[in-house]
C-alpha cells in the first residue's frame, strides 16, 4: 500500500551501478505478494472471530485496528532504520517481524485469547511497514533505468493477485462448511458450542503456519543473496526538516486527511464485506461472482457444496478482481487525463455505489459494494502523489506522514462496527462520508500553492 521516496531521487550507491540483479528483483517482487496477502486476509478473520471468539462486529473490527496501528507506529522508524543500517537489513527485520507474527497465530488459536491474536496482527503489520518502505523504491533501481516504471507496475501486479487470493483462502481453508451463527450457538448445549468455537479458532492455524513458513524461506533467500544498497541524493543535503512547519502546505495537510479517510473506507468495506453480503443478500448471489467461484473450484478441485459464508468469501474475492481491473483502467486513463480528474471520477463513482447500496439494499447493494472496489483502486497512489507533489527536500517527511495516515484503517472500521448494531445501512455511513471528502480533495483540495514551496513542482 505504501509508497517509498520518489524514484527520481533514488540511485544505487557508488560502485553498485552495474550487475545482474535478476534474483534480487524477484525477491523484492515477492514482498508485494506477501503484504497483499496479509491485508486481504483480515476480512476473513473479522468474520471468523465473531464465531470462534464469541465477538460482536465492533469487537471483531479491532482486527483492522491492531493491523493498521502497526503502520502508524512503524512508518517513521522503518525509514530511519533503513537509512542508518541499509535496506537489506531493514527488509530482513521486516520479514522477521512479519513471519514471527504469522507464527504467533498458532499459540493464539490454542489459547483462544483475542489480545494474543491482535498482538500477532500488530507484529505482522510492523514488519510489513518495513517491507513497503523498501520494496517500491528498490524495484525502480534494480535494472535498466529506462524500464523502472515497467518494473514497478509488474511488481505491483503481484500485490493485486495476492489480494484476490486472500478471500479465497478464507473461503476454502478458514470458513467452516457448516454455517454457524451466534444465535445458533446460544441454543446448543454449552459443551457443543464450545467445541465448535475451538474448531473455528484452530482453522486459522494452518493458513498462517504456511504463510510464516514462506516468510521464513524468503528471509533465508534474502540473507544469502547479495543485495545492492540504495541512497537518495537529497538525504544529506536536505538537512533538518520541521515536521510542524511542513503542515503549511495546504494540499499536503488535506491529502493526509484524504488518505486517512480513504484507507478507513477501504478497511471498512474489505473487513466487513462478508458480513455486508450476508446481511443484504444472504441467499441471493451475484451470477458473475458465482461463475468466478465455480471457475476457482474447478481449477482447485474444491467442493461445490459451500456454506453461505464461504460463498460470501468468493464474492469478496471477485470484488478484488474488480479492484485490480480498476487499477488497469485508471492507469490507462491517466495517460490522457490529469490525475486529479481521474481521482474525481473514481471518488464520485465510489460515493454513488455506496449510496445505491444504502438506498436499494438486497443483491443490488452487494453488486454496488463490489463496484466500490473498482472505483477505490487508484485512490491510494493518486492521493499520495497529489499530496506530496512539489515539496522538494520536504518530500520524504511528507511521504512518511501520508503513510502514517494509514491509521485511518485502524479507526474507521471501529466506528462502522459500532454502527452495525443499528443495521448495515448505518455502517455504510462511514465510507459514504470518507468518499465525500475525497471528492472535495480531488476537485479542489489537491491544488498546490507554490508560494510556500522553495522548489519548483515536480510532476
Amino acid at each position: 500500500m505504501a509508497l517509498g521516496p520518489a524514484s527520481d531521487n533514488v540511485k544505487l550507491k557508488p560502485g553498485q551501478e552495474t550487475g545482474n540483479y535478476g534474483l534480487a528483483f524477484a525477491l523484492v517482487t515477492s514482498l508485494f505478494f506477501l503484504w497483499g496477502l496479509a491485508n486481504s486476509l483480515n476480512g476473513s478473520l473479522i468474520k471468523q472471530f465473531q464465531i470462534a471468539l464469541d465477538l460482536n462486529r465492533f469487537q471483531a473490527g479491532i482486527v483492522d485496528f491492531a493491523f493498521y496501528l502497526g503502520y502508524f507506529f512503524m512508518a517513521l522508524p522503518a525509514g530511519y532504520v533503513m537509512r542508518k543500517f541499509g535496506y537489506k537489513r531493514g527488509i530482513l527485520l521486516g520479514l522477521l517481524l512479519y513471519g514471527g507474527g504469522a507464527f504467533l497465530f498458532y499459540p493464539a488459536a490454542e489459547v483462544r485469547v483475542y489480545s494474543f491474536f491482535l498482538l500477532a496482527l500488530f507484529t505482522m503489520a510492523c514488519g510489513i511497514a518495513f517491507l513497503e518502505t523498501a520494496a517500491n523504491l528498490y524495484v525502480t533501481v534494480l535494472g535498466d533505468p529506462s524500464k523502472s516504471e515497467w518494473r514497478l507496475n509488474f511488481s505491483q501486479s503481484f500485490n493485486g493477485i495476492s489480494a484476490i487470493l486472500g478471500p479465497v483462502i478464507g473461503a476454502l481453508f478458514i470458513f467452516s462448511k457448516t454455517e454457524y451463527t451466534p444465535e445458533m450457538l446460544t441454543t446448543m448445549a454449552p459443551a457443543l458450542a464450545e467445541a465448535i468455537r475451538v474448531e473455528e479458532a484452530l482453522s486459522v492455524q494452518g493458513p498462517y503456519l504456511v504463510i510464516g513458513s514462506i516468510i521464513a524461506l524468503v528471509f533465508l533467500l534474502f540473507a544469502i543473496t547479495k543485495m545492492p544498497e540504495v541512497g537518495a541524493e537529497e538525504e544529506q543535503a536536505a538537512g533538518e526538516v520541521s515536521v510542524m512547519r511542513i503542515f503549511r502546505h495546504r494540499h499536503l495537510t488535506l491529502g493526509i486527511i484524504a488518505q486517512f479517510l480513504n484507507v478507513g473506507a477501504q478497511a471498512t468495506l474489505w473487513g466487513y464485506f462478508v458480513d455486508l453480503k450476508l446481511d443484504f443478500s444472504r441467499e441471493g448471489h451475484w451470477v458473475l461472482a458465482e461463475g468466478y467461484m465455480n471457475l476457482i473450484n474447478s481449477l482447485t478441485g474444491g467442493s461445490s457444496d459451500l456454506s453461505l459464508t464461504q460463498i460470501a468469501g468468493f464474492h469478496a474475492s471477485f470484488a478484488l478482481v474488480l479492484f485490480m481491473l480498476g487499477r488497469f483502467v485508471g492507469t490507462s486513463l491517466m495517460t490522457r487525463i490529469r490525475p486529479n480528474v481521474v481521482l474525481t471520477i473514481y471518488a464520485v463513482g465510489a460515493l454513488v455505489m455506496v449510496l445505491l447500496a444504502m438506498l436499494l439494499g438486497g443483491l443490488t447493494a452487494v453488486i454496488a459494494l463490489s463496484f466500490t472496489y473498482f472505483f477505490q483502486s487508484i485512490q491510494f497512489p493518486t492521493i499520495f502523489a497529489l499530496a506530496t507533489k512539489g515539496l522538494g527536500a520536504e518530500s520524504k517527511i511528507a511521504s512518511s506522514l501520508v503513510i502514517m495516515s494509514i491509521a485511518g484503517g485502524a479507526l474507521m472500521p471501529l466506528v462502522a462496527g459500532a454502527l452495525f448494531a443499528k443495521g448495515p445501512v448505518y455502517a455504510l455511513i462511514v465510507p459514504l462520508v470518507c468518499f465525500a471528502f475525497i471528492v472535495f480533495y480531488a476537485m479542489q483540495g489537491y491544488q498546490t500553492r507554490f508560494k510556500d514551496v522553495e522548489q519548483a513542482p515536480v510532476i
